[in-house]
C-alpha cells in the first residue's frame, strides 16, 4: 500500500501525533535544519554556508585540505569561530529528548557534527553520528584523537596549521569531509536501526547526501511509517506518509507534545 502523504495541516499534525503515540521504535534522522534555530547555519538553504560562500565547500573537500596549507589555515580559523561553541539546543532538539524519555526513541541518526543532541540530553549511545563531530580532532596520519578545545588553544596562541604532537601529521576535525570514507560500522548501524524502526522521522535534511539518505527508503521497505519535516522539499518526499514543511522548532514539539504519555 502506498498511501497519499499527509501534508502540514491540523489534520496532519493530529495524524502524525497519533502515529508517534502508537510507535515503539522511532528512529530520527536529523540534518542541518534542526540546528539553524540554535544559530548554526545549514549548507544548502537560502542562507546556507555553501550558498553564501561557494569556497567553503572547497575547504570541506579532503583532497584540497590535505594538499593545500592555505585551505587548512582558513579551516582552522573557521573552527576557531564556529557557531557550535556558543550554540544551545533548541525546541527541536528537546522534542527528541522527550521521545527518548518516553521510551519511544530507538535511535537518533544525525548528519550534524555539533553534538547538540547529546548536550540537549539524548543518551550518547542512542546518537549515531554518521559525519563525526567537530568537538574532536583526529590526526590523518596516526589516527590519534583528542578534544578540539586543546588544539584550538594552540591556534589562539598563534599556530596557523597545528600538527600532531605525536607524529607531526596533518590534523583535521573528526568529521567526514567530501572525498573521505564513512566509518563502516557507523553507517552499518544507521541502516540496521532503520530496518528495525516502526516509524522514521527525517528532520531538517534535504536527503540528498548518500548513503545516509538511503535510510529513508530502507525504513519504508521494512514497513515503517515515514515522516519528513523540512523547510523545503526533499529528495524523498514521495516516500513519506506525511510531509510537513515549516519551522522544525514549532512542528517537532507539536507532534511530539500531542502524543499522550504512556
Amino acid at each position: 500500500m502506498n498511501p497519499t502523504p499527509e501534508h502540514d495541516s491540523a489534520h496532519a499534525l493530529a495524524a502524525v501525533a497519533r502515529w508517534i503515540d502508537e510507535a515503539q521504535r522511532i528512529v530520527a534522522l536529523t540534518g542541518a535544519g534542526i540546528s539553524t534555530d540554535s544559530g548554526i547555519p545549514d549548507f544548502r538553504g537560502p542562507q546556507g554556508v555553501w550558498t553564501r560562500n561557494p569556497q567553503a565547500e572547497k575547504q570541506a573537500t579532503l583532497q584540497n585540505y590535505l594538499a593545500d596549507a592555505e585551505v587548512r589555515r582558513t579551516a582552522w580559523q573557521g573552527r576557531l569561530h564556529h557557531a557550535a561553541w556558543t550554540a544551545q539546543p533548541n525546541a527541536g532538539h528537546r522534542a527528541l529528548v522527550t521521545l527518548e524519555r518516553r521510551g519511544k526513541l530507538h535511535a537518533l541518526i544525525t548528519q550534524n557534527v555539533d553534538e547538540l543532541h547529546q548536550i540537549a540530553g539524548n543518551a550518547p549511545d542512542k546518537v549515531i553520528e554518521v559525519h563525526g563531530t567537530i568537538r574532536r580532532v583526529m590526526c590523518w596520519d596516526c589516527q590519534r584523537r583528542q578534544p578540539m578545545t586543546a588544539v584550538l588553544e594552540r591556534v589562539r596562541a598563534g599556530e596557523l596549521d597545528p600538527r600532531c604532537e605525536m607524529c607531526n601529521g596533518i590534523m583535521k576535525s573528526d568529521t567526514i569531509s567530501f572525498g573521505q570514507a564513512l566509518v563502516p560500522e557507523v553507517i552499518e548501524r544507521a541502516f540496521q536501526v532503520a530496518e528495525e524502526a516502526d516509524l522514521l522521522i527525517a528532520i531538517g535534511s534535504t536527503l540528498q547526501v548518500q548513503p545516509v539518505a538511503g535510510v529513508v527508503p530502507t525504513a519504508r521497505r521494512a514497513g515503517a511509517r515515514v515522516i519528513i519535516l523540512n523547510a523545503q522539499p526533499t529528495a524523498c518526499d514521495d516516500l513519506a506518509h506525511a510531509v510537513m514543511q515549516g519551522s522544525i522548532g514549532e512542528l517537532l514539539p507539536a507532534i511530539c507534545g500531542q502524543a499522550t504519555l504512556s
